[in-house]
C-alpha cells in the first residue's frame, strides 16, 4: 500500500520514518509474542450483537500457542463476551505499555471448553473472578462448567516496538520538536494474513 503524500512529502511522516518492512517473519512474530507476553493484559474488542456497537474489556493472556500466532484467554462461558463471539467471532486485541510501545491484533476467536485444555491452563486465581456459587459444581475449580478458553487465531497484526532507552526516546522527540523532523522512536511492523497462516502451519 502506497503512503499518501502532500507536496511530495509523506502525509504521515511518523509512520514513514518508523516503518520497519525489511524484517523476517520469524523476527516479526517472535517480537509480537514477546511484547504481548510481557504486557500480559490486553483489551479485547468484540461486537454487541444486540446494538452493533463495539465493546472492549481487559483480558489476561494465558499463554501463547503455535509459536505465538494463537493467543488463549480464560472466559466465563456465561458472560456477555462469550455470547457476542457466538454471533460474531471477529475480535481485535490491543496491548500498550507506558513507553509508547503498542500492538493491535485482528483475528478469529473460538470458545473452547474441552476439559483437558482447561486443566492444562487452569490457575486457582480464577476462583476470585468466578466465585463459588455454593452448589458443589460452580465453585471456580478446574471442573467448573463455566470455565472456557477463548483462543484467538491471529489473522493480521500491526505493532510498534523500540530498542531505545527512555532517555533516547525523549532525546529523539525533543529533536523532532525543534527540527520538525518526525521522531524515529519505534519499529512499526505488520504481519499479513498470508504470513500468519504460513507461520501457524509450520508451528
Amino acid at each position: 500500500m502506497s503512503t499518501p503524500s502532500t507536496g511530495g512529502k509523506a502525509a504521515d511522516p511518523y509512520t514513514a520514518a518508523n516503518k520497519d518492512p525489511h524484517v523476517s517473519i520469524d523476527q516479526k512474530i517472535e517480537a509480537l509474542d514477546k511484547f504481548a507476553a510481557s504486557r500480559k493484559y490486553g483489551m479485547m474488542t468484540t461486537r454487541d450483537s444486540s446494538t452493533g456497537r463495539l465493546v472492549s474489556r481487559c483480558m489476561a493472556l494465558v499463554a501463547s500457542e503455535h509459536g505465538g500466532i494463537d493467543q488463549p484467554f480464560f472466559t466465563n462461558t456465561e458472560s456477555h463476551k462469550t455470547q457476542e463471539l457466538e454471533a460474531d467471532p471477529h475480535v481485535n486485541l490491543s496491548f500498550l505499555d507506558s513507553s509508547g510501545q503498542w500492538a493491535s491484533v485482528s483475528g478469529i476467536a473460538l470458545v473452547e471448553t474441552e476439559p483437558g485444555l482447561i486443566k492444562k491452563y487452569y490457575n486457582p486465581t480464577l476462583k476470585a473472578w468466578l466465585g463459588d456459587l455454593g452448589d458443589g459444581v460452580h465453585d471456580g475449580s478446574e471442573r467448573d462448567p463455566r470455565i472456557g478458553i477463548i483462543r484467538v487465531k491471529i489473522s493480521t497484526a500491526t505493532y510498534a516496538v523500540s530498542d531505545r532507552t527512555l532517555i533516547g526516546f525523549a532525546a529523539e522527540v525533543a529533536k523532532g520538536t525543534v527540527t520538525g523532523q518526525p521522531a524515529s522512536v519505534n519499529k512499526i511492523r505488520e504481519v499479513s494474513e498470508s504470513e500468519s497462516q504460513s507461520w501457524r502451519a509450520s508451528h
